[in-house]
């Protein structure tokens, strides 16, 4: 229960306190007064007392008692019209927001973690994973490996190949090999051109016989394109494949 006074009670005692101020100056009547007894009636009538001698103390506590309720009603409409204390002593404090970081990523990627690791093949991580743990889901690296290559804290995207210790292999219609040397069934055109001996004209010759025949199925092919003799088939012979 609250120790603070509640707003009747204030208004009940400021009434018992007004009611006892009243009290103190108003006379109480004289009980036991001798009374002279008139030895001859008068002979005319007395004329009544006035009006406010006759008030009784009755009507007295009445008049009060209406005034000080009034004025009760009064203080409990302005005391009501007044905003409560907040027992907590925080009122409505606004909510704070949480701080974020950055949109959090949800989901699963899948991956394929090739080269040396134990368990090359494909995993599945939660979004927003690293390449170590990529590592780490494909057992581990096979041995000593040398990673200082490879970006161990980028984050993986769905999809993609992590290569371990492994050089990346060329993709697919690339003019090079693993050995270095140039397809002659692939290449582009800045390719050839790039070879010894070959220029801008001597490629676009080697691509044109390409699409007429197919493709080359001997290196000494080369021979039936417009522009190569023996001289530069030599030159070439270490240089390209098919």
């Amino acid at each position: 229960m609250d120790t603070e006074e509640t707003r009747a009670e204030i208004a009940r005692r400021r009434l018992a306190q007004l009611v006892a101020s009243f009290d103190e100056h108003v006379p109480p009547p004289a009980h036991g007064a001798p009374v002279a007894e008139p030895t001859t009636p008068p002979a005319v009538p007395v004329p009544a007392a006035p009006l406010h001698r006759r008030v009784t103390r009755l009507h007295v506590r009445v008049v009060v008692a209406v005034v000080v309720g009034a004025a009760v009603v009064l203080a409990w409409s302005v005391l009501s019209g007044r905003p409560q204390a907040d027992p907590a002593g925080v009122g409505d404090a606004p909510a704070v927001s949480e701080a974020t970081e950055g949109p959090v990523e949800t989901g699963e990627i899948v991956v394929d973690v090739a080269g040396l690791v134990q368990r090359p093949g494909i995993v599945a991580l939660p979004a927003g994973s690293r390449v170590h743990e990529a590592i780490e889901a494909a057992g581990g690296l096979a041995g000593v490996v040398d990673t200082s290559g490879l970006n161990l804290a980028r984050k993986l995207v769905d999809g993609e190949q992590v290569l371990v210790g492994v050089a990346p292999v060329a993709p697919a219609g690339s003019g090079s090999t693993p050995g270095g040397a140039t397809n002659l069934n692939t290449a582009t055109a800045d390719e050839l051109d790039e070879l010894p001996g070959v220029g801008p004209v001597t490629a676009q010759s080697i691509i044109d016989w390409r699409t007429e025949n197919g493709s080359f199925t001997s290196v000494d092919d080369l021979l039936e394109v417009r522009g190569i003799g023996e001289a530069t088939l030599a030159d070439l012979r270490d240089l390209v494949t098919v």
